[in-house]
């Protein structure tokens, strides 16, 4: 059977993906060593760039040609889903005691902002599909880990309201719908030159949103590098 490109995708970006599994704030998060404050730093920084997913689709839109129809057609569909879930994670910051508005009105770490600056870079400079290689990345984790993570979590940190998990959890269910949407767009893209643009920006993703967990416990990232 011919291996499809999704398949040569999370093939050619297995040890990037196996990095970043290892980080030692998720390695913590699955077993539920995370306090209100570790999880409230995740929502802050989680607000920050999901507040940019829709701005970014937009841009990768306006840069899809003629040639570049079925890309934009799945840009359109990602922007009417995504479009609120920002707003998901202020209301969980505020379910769990955090300040929703100082976060709103506030500025991402450095690793987040890094992140959505080369999202930008690369969709205008080199080509809007780099931007798939943030979906697959972004999303593909969010299905691997965020239900469970939110379950280990609620039963840690037991808020008095059982809110502050809607983000998670709804992301979690909603991406594995992405997902093979997501499979189905990268499996129809047949030109080369696209296709390395996806890998690429795949393995930079990896890295880039990495940073920004890893900046959830700096001290922790110094302890393992």
């Amino acid at each position: 059977m011919t291996e499809t490109f999704h398949q040569r995708l999370l093939t050619q970006t297995a040890s990037a993906r196996q990095d970043f599994m290892a980080i030692p704030v998720i390695q913590r998060a699955l077993t539920g060593d995370v306090d209100r404050a570790l999880y409230l730093r995740f929502l802050t920084e989680a607000y920050h760039h999901v507040s940019q997913t829709v701005p970014l689709l937009a841009q990768a839109l306006s840069r899809c040609g003629a040639a570049d129809r079925a890309l934009a057609q799945a840009l359109i569909a990602y922007i009417d889903e995504e479009k609120g879930h920002d707003d998901w994670i202020l209301e969980d910051i505020a379910a769990l005691g955090g300040d929703a508005e100082a976060v709103r009105l506030g500025q991402p770490g450095q690793a987040c902002r890094i992140m959505c600056g080369y999202a930008r870079a690369v969709i205008d400079h080199v080509s809007p599909y780099g931007l798939l290689g943030m979906v697959h990345v972004l999303e593909g984790m969010s299905v691997a880990l965020a239900s469970h993570v939110a379950g280990v979590l609620e039963q840690v940190l037991k808020p008095a309201s059982g809110a502050g998990f809607s983000y998670l959890t709804s992301h979690g269910a909603l991406d594995q719908d992405h997902v093979r949407f997501f499979q189905d767009l990268v499996n129809a893209i047949e030109n080369p030159e696209s296709q390395q643009v996806i890998l690429s920006a795949a393995e930079d993703f990896y890295l880039l949103y990495g940073n920004v967990l890893r900046g959830l416990a700096p001290q922790e990232a110094r302890h393992a590098a």
